[in-house]
C-alpha cells in the first residue's frame, strides 16, 4: 500500500479518485479483506498463472529473484494494476513499452477512462488528418479503444473556461500532463497553437463562448468536446462581426455557432479549405448569412451540419468559391436556404433543404453548382430558382410540396435538371420564362396542383425524356412566344390536357407519348404555331389533337389513335398543316373540321374510325390531298351543314357507309379522287347540297357509284363511274325490299314513299317494292329520291312486311350519319 500513500497521485485528484473507485469495484469481494478480494478477482479475471506467487492474506511468499525480473514477471496482476492506476496517460503508455506483460496489463480498459479529459462517452478516433469518428468500445477490434483514442488525441490543445489557471497552478496534481495545453478562450487557443506550431488540434469543451472573433490563418482542427450531442453543448455566439473567418486551410470543426449582429456567422474566404462537421450554425442577423463562402480557392467541406432558423440566407457561395457540402440540414431560413452567385460552383449532395421562408435554392448572376440527391420541399417560394445566366446541374433530387412551384428558371437562366422527382407542388412543377433555356431531362414530374412544365414569356429549353403525369392542369403548357424543344417525354393520366400551346406559343414537339389524359392530348390555339412530329397521341378521354381559335402549326408523322372523341379537331379559323399522320380508332371519327375551320390535310392514313374518317361542317373549308381514308366503320368523308373544301387525289375505299356523303347546303370540290370498294355508295349528295365533281374515279362500290337526291344540282366533268355492284337497282328490279340489303345500319338512296292508310309519320319511309306489294291498294304518296332505310322491311309499321325477314326493334329513319361530338372544353391557367 506504499504507492497509495506516497505515489505520484498522493494528492488524490478527482481523476485519480475515480480510478481508485473503478479499481476497487474490480478487485473487491464481499466478506473478505481487500487483498483477499483482489486475489480472487485477479484469478477470475486473468486466469491462473502457475509460476506466479499469490497473495495469501497477510504475507507474500516471495521467491529469490532480481528486482527487475520480479517486477516484470512475478508481481501479481492485481498489484501491477493497482500501481498502474496511479499513472497518468502518457506515463502509462511508456510503461506499456517495458515488456509484453506490462503492455497487456496497461491495455486494460479500466486504466483508460478518458471522459474526464475529453468529455466523450465513447472513444473518439482520429486515424488521419481531418478524420474523426466515435466508436462503440464493444465493437472495436483492439483490446483498449480508449488508449488508442488517447494516443491519437493527446497532442490536442483544450479550451475549457476557468480550468487553465487551476491546471497550471497545480503542477504536482497534473504531473505527467505537463505537455497538455489549456486555454480559457478560443482566440487564445488559436494564437497559442499557431504560434507554437502545435499539431493544430483544438478541443472546445462544453460552454457558451460569447463575442469571440475567431480569425484562422493557419492549419488547425477545431472540434467540440462534450458528452452526448456536442452541438447542443458547445455554443459559440457573436453579436459583433463574423463569428468565424477562415483564411488558410483549417481542417475540421464540430460545435454550435450563433451570430446575432452584422456580417456572417461563419465566413470562409480566399484559398481556405476547412472541414466543418456536425455543427449547428445559427444567425439572427438580418443582413448576413449563416455561412458565407467567397473568393477564388475557397473550397470548404461542410458535412452533417444544421443551418437553420436564420434571419437571412442559410448558405451563401459566391465569387468563384467552390466546396463540398454534404448531408446538411438547412431549414426555416428567412431567405434562400442556399444562394449560389457570381460563378460560385459548389458540389452539394444529400442535403435536406426544407420549410424555408423564401426559395429553397437560389442560383443567379452566373452561379453554378452540382446538386445531387437533395431533398428540397415545403419552401414558401420555388424549391429551386435559377436566374440571370446561372447554370446549375441538379441530379436525382426530390423537389416537392413547394408552396408555389418546384423549379423556376427565368431571366436567361439555364441549368441541367436530370433524373429528379418533382411532385406535389402548388404551382407548376417546372416554370421556364424570359429567354431562359434549361435542360429538363429524365425527370418524373407528377401530381402537381397545377401543371407539369409551364413555359411562357419567350421561354425556351429542352424538355426531354421526362415522365409527366397526374397533374391538375396540362402536362406541358407553352405560351406567349415561347419555343422549347419537347421530345421523348411520356405525358399521361393528367386531370386536364396533355400539351397546351396557346397565345402564340411555338416549339418543336417530337417523339413524345401522350396518352390517357382527361381532356385533349394536345391543344393548339390563339395564334400558336408549334411543330408536332413523330408523336404517339392515344387513348385520350376526349380529342387527340385540338386546333381552335386560330391555332396553326404543323402536325406530321404522328400516330393518333383510340380517342373517345375524334383524333383531330379543327375549328374557328385554325389552319394547321396535317400531313403523313396515321389517325385511327377514334370513337367520334378521324378528323373533324367545323365552325369555319381550315387546314391542309395531306398524305395521311385515316382508318378504322367508329364514325366518318373526315367530317367537314359549318362553313369550314379545308384542303384534303393524297390521303388514304379507308376501312372506316362509318363513311369515308362526310360534308354537311354548309361545309366546303377541296378534296383532291385522295383514295377513299372499304368504308362501311358512303365513300363521300355531301349534305345540307354544302358545296365541296372533288377532283381526281378514287372512291372504290365501299360497302355502300361511292358518292351521295342530298339535302340541297351541291358539288363540283371533276376527274374522279368511282368504282366497285356495293350500292352504286353516284347517287343524287331530289333537288340536288351538281357540276360534273370527266368523271369515270364504272364497274359498281349496283346492289340497290338490282334489288329493286328483283322486287326485294331495300331493307334486305341495308338493314338499319346503312341508308341506300332511292325513291321512298309514305302510306296514309297506315298512318306513317314524317320520319317513316317505305321503299318502292313494299309500296307495290305490302301496301297495295293503300293511299300512298311519293316523298322524294333520297337516303333512307325501309321502315316496312324493318318491321316498325303496324302491318308486317311480306318481303323482308324477321322484324327489328329499330324505329325512326336516320337520313344522315350520326353527327360528331364537338369539343367545347377550355383550359384554364
Amino acid at each position: 500500500m506504499v504507492a497509495e500513500e506516497s505515489g505520484p497521485g498522493a494528492q488524490n485528484s478527482p481523476y485519480q479518485l475515480r480510478r481508485k473507485s473503478l479499481l476497487s469495484k474490480r478487485t473487491a469481494c464481499p466478506g473478505k479483506s481487500p487483498m483477499e478480494g483482489a486475489s480472487t478477482s485477479a484469478t477470475e479475471t486473468f486466469g491462473p498463472r502457475a509460476k506466479r506467487p499469490r497473495i495469501s492474506g497477510k504475507s507474500l511468499d516471495l521467491p529469490a529473484a532480481p528486482a527487475e525480473q520480479y517486477l516484470q514477471e512475478k508481481l501479481p496482476d492485481e498489484v501491477v494494476l493497482k500501481i498502474f492506476s496511479y499513472l497518468l496517460e502518457q506515463d502509462l503508455c511508456q510503461a506499456a513499452r517495458v515488456c509484453k506483460r506490462f503492455s497487456e496489463l496497461a491495455n486494460d480498459p479500466i486504466l483508460c477512462d478518458l471522459q474526464w479529459i475529453f468529455e466523450y462517452t465513447r472513444p473518439m478516433m482520429h486515424p488521419e488528418p481531418g478524420k474523426f469518428y466515435q466508436i462503440n468500445p464493444e465493437e472495436y477490434e483492439q483490446s483498449n479503444p480508449w488508449k488508442e483514442s488517447f494516443q491519437q488525441l493527446c497532442k490536442g490543445a483544450h479550451v475549457k473556461p476557468g480550468f487553465a489557471e487551476h491546471f497550471y497552478s497545480n503542477p504536482a496534481r497534473y504531473k505527467g500532463r505537463e505537455n497538455m495545453l489549456y486555454y480559457d478562450t478560443i482566440e487564445d487557443a488559436l494564437g497559442g497553437v499557431q504560434e507554437a506550431h502545435f499539431e493544430g488540434l483544438i478541443f472546445v469543451h462544453s460552454g457558451i463562448y460569447n463575442d469571440e472573433w475567431i480569425y484562422i490563418e493557419s492549419p488547425i482542427t477545431m472540434i467540440g468536446a462534450a458528452p452526448g450531442k456536442v452541438a447542443d453543448k458547445v455554443i459559440i455566439e457573436n453579436t459583433r462581426d463574423s463569428t468565424f473567418t477562415h483564411f488558410i486551410f483549417p481542417c475540421q470543426s464540430v460545435f454550435s455557432a450563433q451570430h446575432h449582429n452584422a456580417h456572417h456567422c461563419l465566413e470562409i474566404t480566399v484559398n481556405c479549405s476547412p472541414i466543418i462537421d456536425y455543427c449547428v450554425i445559427r444567425s439572427t442577423c438580418t443582413v448576413g448569412s449563416a455561412v458565407c463562402v467567397s473568393g477564388q480557392g475557397a473550397c470548404p467541406t461542410i458535412k452533417h451540419c444544421n443551418i437553420s432558423d436564420c434571419e437571412n440566407v442559410g448558405l451563401y457561395i459566391t465569387d468563384y468559391a467552390q466546396g463540398v457540402y454534404e448531408d446538411n440540414e438547412i431549414s426555416n431560413n428567412a431567405l434562400a436556404g442556399i444562394w449560389v452567385k457570381n460563378h460560385g460552383n459548389p458540389i452539394i449532395r444529400r442535403n435536406h433543404i426544407h420549410h424555408g421562408r423564401d426559395v429553397g435554392v437560389f442560383t443567379f448572376d452566373h452561379g453554378m453548382g452540382y446538386f445531387e440527391s437533395c431533398n428540397i420541399h415545403r419552401n414558401r417560394i420555388a424549391g429551386f430558382e435559377v436566374k440571370a445566366y446561372a447554370n446549375p446541374t441538379v441530379v436525382r433530387c426530390e423537389i416537392h410540396h413547394g408552396q408555389t412551384g418546384g423549379i423556376y428558371v427565368h431571366e436567361k437562366g439555364r441549368g441541367q435538371f436530370i433524373d429528379n422527382k418533382i411532385y406535389a407542388n402548388n404551382f407548376a412543377g417546372v416554370w421556364i420564362t424570359s429567354n431562359s433555356d434549361p435542360t429538363i431531362r429524365g425527370n418524373a414530374i407528377y401530381n402537381g396542383n397545377q401543371g407539369g412544365v409551364y413555359i411562357f414569356g419567350d421561354g425556351r429549353g429542352l424538355i426531354e425524356g421526362n415522365d409527366i403525369h397526374g397533374n391538375a392542369l396540362a402536362g406541358i403548357q407553352i405560351r406567349t412566344n415561347s419555343c422549347p424543344i419537347v421530345r421523348q417525354n411520356k405525358i399521361h393520366d393528367g386531370q386536364h390536357g396533355g400539351i397546351y400551346v396557346h397565345e402564340k406559343g411555338q416549339g418543336v414537339i417530337e417523339e413524345n407519348e401522350v396518352y390517357s389524359n382527361t381532356l385533349a392530348g394536345v391543344w393548339v390555339t390563339t395564334g400558336s404555331t408549334p411543330v408536332l412530329r413523330r408523336n404517339r397521341i392515344h387513348s385520350g378521354k376526349q380529342v387527340g389533337v385540338y386546333f381552335y381559335d386560330n391555332g396553326h402549326g404543323v402536325l406530321e408523322d404522328n400516330d393518333i389513335y383510340n380517342h373517345m372523341y375524334s383524333g383531330v379537331q379543327i375549328r374557328t379559323g385554325s389552319n394547321p398543316k396535317i400531313r403523313r399522320n396515321k389517325i385511327w380508332g377514334g370513337q367520334n371519327g378521324g378528323i373533324l373540321v367545323y365552325n369555319s375551320g381550315l387546314g391542309f390535310i395531306e398524305d395521311n392514313e385515316i382508318f378504322d374510325n367508329a364514325m366518318a374518317g373526315v367530317w367537314i361542317k359549318t362553313d369550314s373549308n379545308p384542303t384534303l390531298r393524297r390521303n388514304k381514308i379507308h376501312d372506316g366503320r362509318d363513311g369515308g368523308i362526310c360534308i354537311f351543314n354548309g361545309g366546303r373544301g377541296l378534296l383532291e387525289e385522295n383514295d377513299i375505299f372499304r368504308n362501311a357507309q358512303a365513300g363521300v356523303l355531301i349534305s345540307t347546303n354544302s358545296h365541296p370540290v372533288l377532283r381526281k379522287n378514287r372512291i372504290f370498294d365501299g360497302f355502300a355508295a361511292g358518292i351521295e349528295i342530298t339535302n340541297h347540297a351541291t358539288a363540283t365533281l371533276e376527274g374522279n374515279q368511282i368504282f366497285n362500290n356495293r350500292f352504286g357509284g353516284l347517287f343524287l337526291a331530289s333537288g340536288v344540282n351538281v357540276t360534273m366533268k370527266d368523271n369515270k363511274i364504272m364497274n359498281n355492284q349496283d346492289a340497290i337497282e338490282k334489288a329493286v328490279s328483283r322486287g326485294q325490299c331495300l331493307y334486305k340489303i341495308s338493314s338499319y345500319t346503312s341508308y341506300p338512296m332511292h325513291d321512298f314513299y309514305r302510306c296514309h292508310t297506315c298512318n306513317t309519320t314524317d320520319r317513316n319511309a317505305i321503299c318502292l317494292n313494299c309500296i307495290k306489294k305490302c301496301h297495295q291498294g293503300h293511299d300512298v304518296e311519293f316523298i322524294r329520291h333520297d337516303r333512307f332505310f325501309c321502315d316496312c322491311g324493318a318491321g316498325t309499321l303496324s302491318n308486317p312486311c311480306t318481303l323482308a325477314g324477321e322484324p327489328t326493334h329499330d324505329t325512326d329513319t336516320l337520313y344522315d350519319s350520326a353527327p360528331p361530338i364537338e369539343s367545347n372544353t377550355l383550359q384554364h391557367n
